[in-house]
């Protein structure tokens, strides 16, 4: 199936989840931004860092030349994973590709606060689990690498609240930019699979 599709939804919601588990069954490709960052071609590794090493967002030009290179790679159809974060991001991407819909996992901001204050994340494949809705097979251990699992310093309640504010402000318009679908994001993972499968 050749379909470009984007997972959006607040931070904790579960959107790179079920992007992997989707992206996996209809045979896309899953392209996060976290994963285009750290993959990126090395011509792109210089300008990157100066901006990660202060803490910065990389700025929508440069996401978007990432954008292109992967895009290129894959033509049979993609599921974007973080990416547009704001309206004049998705007037960007409109320019180098169609998108087909857009799926929303919706949460609250009680249940997002709840799901990444036990978030884990694996600092060597970049895997995230979760000791709530995904818990490690062996605590504390990534279950792909084996390397120990740690908590962001940012994913505590105040900074997560500020991220929400961010993500209602600047993310919830993409929504009337393209057709879209909601999916309720509190429910077990395999029914939320199985919502967006119908929904699509």
């Amino acid at each position: 199936m050749e379909m470009n599709l984007i997972f959006i939804g607040p931070q904790g919601s579960g959107k790179g989840t079920q992007a992997k588990i989707i992206s996996e069954k209809l045979n896309l490709n899953h392209i996060s931004t976290g994963d285009l960052i750290r993959n990126a071609p090395a011509e792109f590794a210089s300008e990157l860092q100066s901006y990660i090493n202060i803490g910065n967002l990389v700025p929508d030009d440069v996401i978007i030349k990432l954008l292109k290179v992967e895009l290129s790679k894959n033509p049979e159809g993609f599921i974007l994973d973080g990416f547009p974060r704001n309206l004049n991001q998705a007037r960007e991407l409109d320019v180098i590709t169609e998108i087909e819909k857009v799926v929303e996992i919706s949460i609250s901001d009680e249940e997002a606060i709840r799901r990444i204050s036990s978030r884990l994340n694996c600092k060597n494949c970049g895997e995230i689990f979760n000791e709530i809705t995904r818990p490690p097979e062996n605590r504390g251990k990534c279950d792909n690498c084996s390397q120990v699992l740690f908590q962001r310093d940012d994913d505590n309640p105040q900074a997560i609240k500020k991220r929400l504010q961010v993500y209602h402000a600047d993310t919830e318009p993409i929504l009337e930019h393209y057709d879209s679908i909601k999916i309720d994001g509190e429910q077990s993972i395999d029914k939320v699979t199985q919502d967006i499968l119908e929904g699509l």
